[in-house]
């Protein structure tokens, strides 16, 4: 039963946080709602058994715990009495009457993302409510100290309540100018799935899972080439998702992966949204990605990928979004195509600028180039900063065995 608990809390804590946001107007009580309502599912799922329907017994009874918080403050406090009361509005009354979970999620990302907070505190507020990162591991994200990004959520969650920004998906004609913060965000939780920032496993499923469904409803209230070129890049990268662990969760990388593992349904869909959102005037910066991640899908063998192509493609990304990450990507792909020296360079200037220097994915790029050169002793040294910095478990077990095997290996002559 702890495990049930456990993996419904993994599965359905946000759905349920976002629907009590909504249904509590404040994002710290329905926190504290959240937390009350799991507690009170381990003291009696036990003895009663698990609900017919998890997600509405926790928001019924997250929502009414708060109701019994509010009413005893009220008792102290008669300025508390309105909120008491606003707590029984009519859609607030009865769970089997609630809108469909995924407008709650929608609606937690708008208002993460609405113009009057800052754009660092909305990514930062996206990651803590909507993925349930901590603190720690959105700085780790972000590579900033812990305390600022505390303080960017918490001034966000202030701005939230004092400007009374509203708990909704706006208008249809306002949908275009948040569009690209809410893509941004539903990539963030994407990628969080896809790669884990931290814990035991590669990929949590439950999130790319969710990025990828309002991605889907995004497209049906807005059909818009970067919301298709979105969702082609997620489908692409999630149709590998199978092959990317191996036993005991152990990380595979892609050149080592079974292929006969992909997805080939979700492959097709993400090619026939790429070739629509490449069909536009203006290509997005996803479209760009998705183009790449369907270079690694269209072959058959991982010695057939067009590296050359892929370079192109991370140099028009780069135009448009000059980034160092976006930097890295291109110089190990300039590796692939042009060999591992080239590779090596480019990612040495990166680092000699002090970009990156946290990154972990930076230095395990740089080691595997100089391991390629047969340059044992420095790859050694670049693995071991690589995990130095990194927080996911298998992810540290991959570097390990790594820096064990190149222990183990001959000098070369």
């Amino acid at each position: 039963m702890e495990k049930m608990i456990e993996d419904t809390y993994r599965t359905q804590s946000r759905r349920v946080l976002a629907t009590l946001i909504r249904l509590l107007g404040d994002f710290d009580r329905a926190e504290e709602a959240l937390h009350d309502a799991f507690a009170a599912a381990a003291r009696t799922w036990p003895a009663d058994g698990v609900p017919g329907n998890p997600f509405a017994w926790l928001v019924s009874a997250g929502r009414f715990k708060a109701i019994d918080t509010i009413r005893r403050r009220a008792r102290f406090d008669a300025s508390q009495q309105h909120i008491e009361d606003s707590l029984y509005t009519p859609d607030a009354t009865d769970i089997s009457e609630m809108e469909p979970i995924e407008d709650d999620m929608l609606r937690l990302i708008f208002t993460c993302c609405h113009p009057a907070i800052a754009a660092d505190a909305q990514m930062a507020m996206a990651l803590r409510e909507i993925c349930g990162l901590t603190t720690e591991e959105i700085a780790h994200a972000f590579l900033v100290p812990a305390p600022t990004v505390a303080q960017r959520i918490v001034r966000a969650k202030g701005r939230i309540r004092a400007e009374k920004i509203p708990y909704e998906v706006p208008d249809r004609e306002a949908l275009p100018q948040r569009l690209d913060r809410v893509l941004q965000v539903i990539y963030l939780v994407f990628n969080e799935g896809y790669s884990a920032s931290s814990g035991q496993d590669v990929v949590r499923a439950d999130l790319s899972a969710e990025a990828i469904r309002l991605a889907r409803l995004l497209l049906a209230l807005l059909p818009h080439p970067d919301v298709s070129g979105l969702l082609a890049l997620m489908l692409l990268q999630d149709s590998r998702r199978s092959a990317r662990s191996g036993k005991e969760g152990a990380l595979v990388l892609l050149a080592d992966q079974n292929r006969s593992l992909w997805d080939r349904a979700k492959i097709s869909e993400g090619l026939a949204l790429l070739a629509e959102a490449m069909r536009t005037e203006e290509i997005g910066t996803y479209t760009v990605q998705a183009a790449i991640a369907a270079e690694h899908v269209k072959v058959s063998t991982a010695e057939e990928t067009d590296w050359r192509r892929i370079a192109f493609y991370y140099d028009l990304l780069l135009a448009a979004q000059p980034s160092p990450i976006v930097e890295l990507n291109c110089a190990v792909a300039v590796a692939m195509a042009e060999g591992p020296a080239k590779g090596l360079e480019l990612i040495d200037a990166i680092l000699g600028r002090g970009e990156l220097t946290a990154y972990h994915l930076a230095h395990s790029a740089r080691a595997d180039l100089l391991r390629r050169l047969g340059r044992k002793h420095e790859a050694i040294a670049a693995y071991e900063t690589a995990l130095s910095l990194c927080r996911q478990e298998p992810e540290q077990a991959f570097l390990r065995k790594r820096i064990s095997e190149l222990a183990a290996a001959p000098e070369r002559q």
